[in-house]
């Protein structure tokens, strides 16, 4: 989540006016993450989340998300519901942007998660796959394989400048990933962004999943891969096998793997790897003036693709036979 649009009291009472959700207390902006607009809303009927989408979603893809939130909740997986306003639409605009309400969800984002909490993750991720399974609409994956050369091509002059060298690595292992990406692995809906910050936890238990702004249909092991590279690496860069196997298991039990998904996940983190490499890399050149977001690091992902270049079988990420 963060803030690059600055609403005024003025309209945001304006756009309020359009909801039955009581008056407004306070409303802050959060300044995390780096996709869209966020605030937090407390009125007198509770807390809300007010989100502007920008930069890369498109207005055109808002009924599949808040579509897909609404389904997840009614197969009782707990993430937002958009809250619809007096004539019943859930998406309105606010400060020229596209704008909608969501509800509040208790609990917390856990920065340094534990093997519990990856264990916990792996069996949400894996309830996920299942309940978008009947999910009637259908969007591609806008951010995989045939999308990172273009991406590369937004930082490709300037990459170097990030970390010697990194320009050639990249060229390099996006000529191998374009050889070898495994396709008709099992697919549907998936989340394709579930990093620690996107699911909250009350004790050891998942309590909610947000931020669907991603999810898109595609392989269920690439989530798995996602999942793997967001919560299983330790801050010095090492890979925690204990934490992958409680995933991998948690996942398993909810979801087993199918053979070509087991043989195929050393690729896919690859390839999930270089995916947020590469829009970290175009985030950190292309901060815009004023925003209230601090970029993410993009070599903490060229240094996790150097550890999956020589991971051989997903045993070495801690799936048990």
């Amino acid at each position: 989540m963060a803030v690059y649009t600055e609403v005024s009291d003025e309209e945001l009472s304006a756009f309020l006016e359009t909801y039955d959700i009581g008056t407004v207390l306070s409303y802050k902006g959060i300044a995390e993450g780096v996709e869209n607009t966020n605030y937090f809303l407390h009125t007198t009927q509770g807390s809300y989340i007010l989100t502007l989408y920008e930069k890369r979603v498109r207005e055109a893809d808002l009924p599949f998300f808040l579509g897909l939130m609404q389904h997840l909740a009614l197969k009782g997986l707990n993430c937002p519901l958009p809250v619809s306003n007096r004539r019943g639409e859930p998406l309105g605009r606010v400060s020229g942007r596209p704008a909608v309400i969501i509800t509040f969800l208790d609990g917390i984002a856990i920065r340094r998660p534990t093997a519990q909490h990856c264990g916990a993750l792996g069996a949400a991720l894996a309830k996920l796959h299942l309940a978008g399974q009947d999910f009637a609409m259908h969007r591609p994956n806008a951010l995989t394989l045939e999308a990172w050369a273009p991406l590369f091509a937004q930082a490709e002059a300037q990459a170097d400048t990030v970390s010697s060298g990194l320009a050639e690595r990249t060229r390099r292992e996006l000529a191998f990933l374009a050889e070898v990406w495994p396709r008709g692995l099992p697919a549907g809906i998936i989340h394709a962004d579930l990093f620690t910050d996107n699911v909250f936890f009350i004790g050891p238990e998942v309590s909610g999943l947000i931020d669907f702004y991603f999810a898109c249909t595609d392989a269920f092991a690439y989530d798995v891969a996602i999942c793997l590279n967001a919560w299983c690496f330790e801050t010095d860069g090492s890979f925690n096998l204990t934490k992958g196997q409680a995933m991998l298991a948690g996942y398993q039990a909810v979801r087993r793997l199918e053979p070509q998904e087991v043989e195929a996940l050393p690729v896919l983190c690859r390839g999930s790897a270089m995916r947020f490499m590469l829009t970290r890399l175009v985030d950190w050149l292309n901060v815009p003036p004023g925003a209230l977001v601090k970029p993410k690091d993009p070599l903490e992902y060229d240094r996790k693709l150097n550890f999956h270049r020589h991971v051989k079988h997903a045993r070495e990420y801690g799936l048990e036979a």
